[in-house]
């Protein structure tokens, strides 16, 4: 019989993750040593067993307030339970199924739930949560293959454009600037830019380049995402119209500002603007605690408003002999006083309607984040997909001098090649 104390492992390292980075988590290629449970409608084993729950964690804060949380669900349920962080979560993820001990509770990632889910790993549990009606969704369809709502999101993030607002009043522009379309965009760009600083920066991936893809009315795949729709002609558009600014010297990827993100350029005074998610505030307060900034929606495209969501859900082991109280544990974790309360000590956004305007009435500058999921386009949950990201994301860094109908060409073949 497994009995477990919530405890923080001592030895756990803390690993900071960057949601928007696509990768791969080796989903695939295990054989499948799921023992029951596996069913979306089929009754849930139950045992004395404690729980084991492997996190992920951007920092101390994150790893403590989850390690908390549990610890108070533990004692109000009797029912023991262990945080772990990991170091590597793809692999330990992995390693765990593999063996067919694995964690009872863990972190999900979007590109990760199609492979495990093929092969057994997961309990398709979704449907079964009291409060699945609250979560978003767009969410929920991010989490749901093969018609089977599999996990719950534990919550979310979606990319806006952020303004130094000390830069924005030296070039003499005012609230009624905020760029509203790509022309605007284009114009305060160039009306940001000096000898010092660009005007735009963001990284050469598709987790930032795709928010232009978005607005233009492109997508990866179609809506059941049986086709991949990679070559479209909104998809070129949108890359075309990057690569003006690019090409403008108003806007710049931020490899070629030596910058490793966004943040960093943007932080460092080498950018007017950046494309970010709601994670840059943090960095921002501890890195650069001096930069004035607010926060803007993402302009709109020929297709409309678009912006780029990411999320990590709350998976259960299918071999878990313990389900029913690890779906209990996931209720309380999921709902709206402690999704508030995460928001409060690690400044995630919460992944349930309810908790939409308390956060919005907590968070009032980064409001704009949270009102964007209404045209957000979650990225691609395909099993494979995270290597077919990884190498369109090595042809956008050269998207300056390229050819964006090549690149969505060789993406367009690539993604074909996975779902087929």
């Amino acid at each position: 019989m497994r009995r477990r104390t919530t405890r923080l492992a001592a030895t756990a390292a803390l690993t900071t993750i960057t949601v928007l980075g696509l990768t791969a988590c080796g989903g695939s290629g295990f054989s499948d040593t799921s023992t029951g449970g596996g069913e979306a409608g089929g009754e849930l084993t139950s045992s004395d067993d404690g729980l084991s729950v492997l996190i992920a964690a951007s920092g101390d804060a994150e790893a403590t307030s989850v390690t908390d949380a549990v610890a108070a669900w533990s004692s109000d349920s009797g029912t023991d339970a262990e945080v772990s962080v990991a170091s590597d979560l793809p692999q330990q993820l992995s390693q765990g199924f593999a063996s067919g001990e694995p964690a009872d509770v863990f972190y999900l990632s979007t590109e990760a739930l199609a492979g495990f889910a093929s092969n057994g790993s997961l309990l398709p549990y979704g449907d079964r949560l009291t409060n699945r009606d609250d979560f978003y969704p767009a969410l929920v369809d991010n989490f749901t293959v093969d018609d089977q709502f599999y996990c719950a999101p534990k919550d979310f993030s979606t990319l806006g454009l952020i303004i130094n607002t000390d830069m924005w009043a030296d070039a003499g522009l005012t609230d009624a600037d905020v760029p509203t379309d790509w022309d605007s965009l284009a114009d305060v760009a160039a009306q940001l830019t000096t000898d010092d600083h660009v005007g735009l920066a963001f990284s050469p991936e598709y987790a930032r380049i795709g928010a232009f893809m978005a607005q233009a009315g492109g997508t990866v795949t179609n809506a059941d995402g049986t086709e991949a729709t990679l070559d479209s002609p909104e998809n070129i558009e949108a890359l075309t119209y990057v690569q003006s600014l690019l090409t403008s010297g108003d806007a710049a990827l931020t490899s070629d500002l030596g910058a490793g993100w966004g943040g960093e350029a943007f932080g460092t005074g080498q950018a007017a603007m950046t494309i970010e998610g709601n994670w840059i505030g943090g960095a921002l307060s501890t890195d650069y605690p001096d930069v004035a900034y607010q926060v803007a929606e993402l302009p709109a495209g020929p297709g409309g408003q678009g912006t780029l969501q990411f999320t990590n859900c709350w998976g259960i082991a299918a071999d878990s002999p313990n389900q029913e109280a690890a779906v209990a544990l996931v209720e309380q974790l999921t709902s709206t006083d402690q999704q508030l309360a995460f928001a409060d000590d690690f400044g995630v956004m919460p992944s349930i309607e309810s908790a939409a305007e308390q956060w919005k009435t907590d968070n009032p500058d980064q409001a704009a984040f949270l009102d964007s999921v209404e045209f957000a386009q979650g990225v691609p949950n395909q099993d494979g997909s995270a290597a077919v990201i990884t190498d369109l994301n090595s042809q956008l860094s050269g998207l300056k001098t390229g050819d964006p109908a090549a690149i969505l060409e060789s993406a367009q073949a690539n993604f074909d090649a996975i779902l087929k």
